[in-house]
C-alpha cells in the first residue's frame, strides 16, 4: 500500500535505519504490513506525537525489542494458567509484594496535558503498553490503540498494575477516550486499564476487543476509577472478564453498552471493586455472568445478565470438573486480592438468565443480596435459585467444614421460582417483601465436614408476600405475616 510522509516522519524513519525518499513523495511502505495503516494518522506537525520508534520495529525482532532496549536477555516466563475462580495462580516464587509496582515499558508514554485526535498507537513489545498516560490530563478522540503481541513476564504485573495492557492510565492520570477502538491480542494484555488512587479513565463510544488469556476489556485496580458509557466489549480468552478488577479494587460506573465473553473463567463482571451498571447487556458464553470476591460490590439497574458456566474446563495441563456451576457467585478466595468482609449483589429491574447450574451461589463469605422486580429465568431444572454452602477447599477457599456462607437475602416486588438451600455450616436470612411471590422448596443440606447450631434458614414473609411450596421444606425460624400455601407438602420449622 502507499502512504504520504511528512518531513517529521521522514526524520524519524531515518533515525531507524534510513529512508532517502523526499518528504511528501508517495512510496511503497517500508514498514511491516500490520502497521502500514498506523502511518496515515494526522501528525499535526508535532514530531513528539510520532510513535514510530515502536510501531516500525521489524516483525522478526518485535518480541525481543523490549529486552534489547533494556540491555537484558529475552527470558520471559509465560502467564501462569488461571485458577477456576477467575483469579491467577501465582508464578513460581510467589507474588510481588503489594508495594512493588511492575508496569513494564510503553511504546508511547504521555506525561503532559494534551488532546489527541485521529491517531494510531501500536505495540508488539514484551511487557509493553501501546499507550500509557502517566499523571497527565489527556483527551483521546477517534484513536486506535492496538496491542498486537508481546509476552508478559509477570502475570501479577499485568493483572494488578497494567503491564502489557493496550492503554494504561496511572499515577493520577485523567484520561478521556471517545469514539475510538482498542484491541489486544497479547496474553495478559488488558484493553483499558485504570491503576491507582486518583487515576480516572472515562470512556465513551469505545469498542474494545481482546483475544488472548488473562485479558479483560476494562480493568480497574489499586483504587483507580473507570467511567464507561456505551462501550462495546468482547473478550475471547480464558480468565478475561469483560469488566474486570483485581488487587486494590477501585470504582467502576457503567452506563449502557454491551459486554460479552466467550472464554472459560471469564464472567461478564469480575468484581474486587465497587461496580455499578445501568442499562447494560452482559453475557458470558462459558462462564459465570458475575462474580464478587471479598468485601466488594456489584449493583445492576435495568441490566440484562446472562451466564452459562461449563461444568469442566482446562486449567494448565489438566481438565478439571467444577465443584459448583452457577451464574452469580459471591465468595472469598483467600488469595489476598480482596479484603475479607461483606460483599453486596443487587439487581433492580432487568433480567437474570441462568443457562446452567444454580442461579446464585454463596460460599466462604458474608454477603447481602437484593432483588427488586427482576425477571429471572433458570433453564436448569436441577439448579437451585439460591445456594449458600461450604466448599471442599480444594482451591483454597477457606477450610472445609467451616467455609460456609452467610447471606442476607431480600426480595421486593419479586417473582421467585426454584429451590433455596443452605447447608449446615451456612446461614441464610431471607425476607420475602411485599408484593413478592416464591414458588419453591426450602432445604437445609447436610455438610459432611461440619455443622453448627448458629446456622440455618431464617425466613420472614412480609404482609402481602406469598410462598407456594413445591416440595417438603425445612426452615430454622419462620416469621410469617404473609401467606403460605403448602399444597399438601410438609413444612418443618426447627425453632418455634
Amino acid at each position: 500500500m502507499k502512504y504520504t510522509k511528512t518531513a517529521a516522519l521522514l526524520c524519524a524513519l531515518c533515525l531507524l535505519g534510513g529512508v532517502s525518499q523526499a518528504a511528501d513523495k508517495k512510496v511503497d511502505s517500508v514498514l511491516p504490513q500490520r502497521f502500514s495503516d498506523a502511518m496515515t494518522w494526522n501528525l499535526q506537525n508535532r514530531p513528539q506525537d510520532i510513535t514510530v520508534t515502536k510501531v516500525a520495529v521489524p516483525v522478526e525482532s518485535a518480541s525481543n525489542s523490549s529486552a534489547a532496549r533494556n540491555g537484558q536477555p529475552s527470558n520471559h516466563m509465560p502467564p501462569v494458567p488461571p485458577s477456576g475462580n477467575g483469579t491467577m495462580t501465582p508464578p513460581p516464587g510467589g507474588f510481588n509484594p503489594p508495594d512493588h509496582v511492575t508496569q513494564g515499558t510503553a511504546a508511547r508514554n504521555i506525561t503532559e496535558n494534551t488532546a489527541i485526535t485521529d491517531q494510531v498507537f501500536g505495540s508488539t513489545g514484551d511487557d509493553e503498553n501501546a499507550l500509557r498516560i502517566t499523571g497527565a490530563s489527556v483527551t483521546l478522540k477517534d484513536v486506535s490503540i492496538d496491542k498486537q503481541e508481546g509476552k508478559s513476564s509477570s502475570t501479577e504485573g499485568g493483572d494488578f498494575y497494567g503491564m502489557n495492557a493496550a492503554l494504561l492510565a496511572t499515577d493520577g492520570a485523567q484520561v478521556t477516550i471517545e469514539d475510538s477502538t482498542v484491541h489486544s491480542s497479547a496474553a495478559n494484555g488488558n484493553g483499558l486499564f485504570s491503576y491507582g488512587k486518583g487515576t480516572k479513565v472515562a470512556a465513551k463510544n469505545v469498542t474494545i476487543t481482546t483475544t488472548s488469556h488473562n485479558s479483560g476489556g476494562i480493568q480497574t485496580t489499586g483504587g483507580g476509577e473507570t467511567d464507561a458509557e456505551n462501550l462495546t466489549v468482547a473478550t475471547s480468552g480464558d480468565s478475561s472478564a469483560a469488566i474486570r478488577s483485581d488487587r486494590g479494587g477501585g470504582t467502576v460506573r457503567v452506563k449502557g453498552g454491551t459486554f460479552a465473553t466467550s472464554g472459560h473463567g471469564s464472567p461478564a463482571i469480575y468484581s474486587t471493586a465497587d461496580i455499578a451498571l445501568e442499562g447494560a447487556a452482559l453475557k458470558a458464553l462459558h462462564s459465570e455472568g458475575a462474580v464478587i470476591e471479598g468485601k466488594n460490590k456489584i449493583a445492576l439497574k435495568n441490566c440484562s445478565l446472562e451466564g452459562s458456566m461449563d461444568d469442566t474446563r482446562v486449567m494448565g495441563q489438566q481438565t478439571i470438573k467444577e465443584e459448583n456451576v452457577h451464574t452469580v457467585m459471591l465468595y472469598q478466595s483467600m488469595s489476598g486480592d480482596a479484603e475479607q468482609g461483606e460483599s453486596s449483589f443487587s439487581m433492580e429491574g432487568g433480567s437474570l438468565t441462568s443457562h446452567k447450574g444454580d442461579v446464585i451461589y454463596v460460599t466462604n463469605t458474608d454477603c447481602t443480596i437484593h432483588l427488586d422486580n427482576v425477571k429471572i429465568k433458570n433453564e436448569d431444572k436441577d439448579g437451585a435459585l439460591l445456594r449458600v454452602a461450604g466448599n471442599s477447599a480444594s482451591r483454597g477457599w477457606g477450610k472445609a467444614g467451616s467455609n460456609g456462607g452467610k447471606a442476607v437475602f431480600t426480595a421486593d416486588h419479586q417473582k421467585l421460582d426454584g429451590t433455596i438451600a443452605a447447608d449446615t455450616i451456612s446461614t441464610l436470612t431471607m425476607t420475602l417483601g411485599q408484593g413478592s411471590t416464591w414458588k419453591g422448596q426450602a432445604k437445609i443440606l447436610t455438610n459432611e465436614k461440619g455443622s453448627s447450631n448458629d446456622t440455618g434458614i431464617h425466613l420472614t414473609l412480609e404482609k402481602g408476600a406469598q410462598w407456594d411450596l413445591t416440595g417438603d421444606s425445612t426452615v430454622t425460624t419462620l416469621n410469617n405475616k404473609g401467606k403460605i400455601n403448602t399444597h399438601g407438602y410438609k413444612l418443618t420449622v426447627l425453632k418455634k
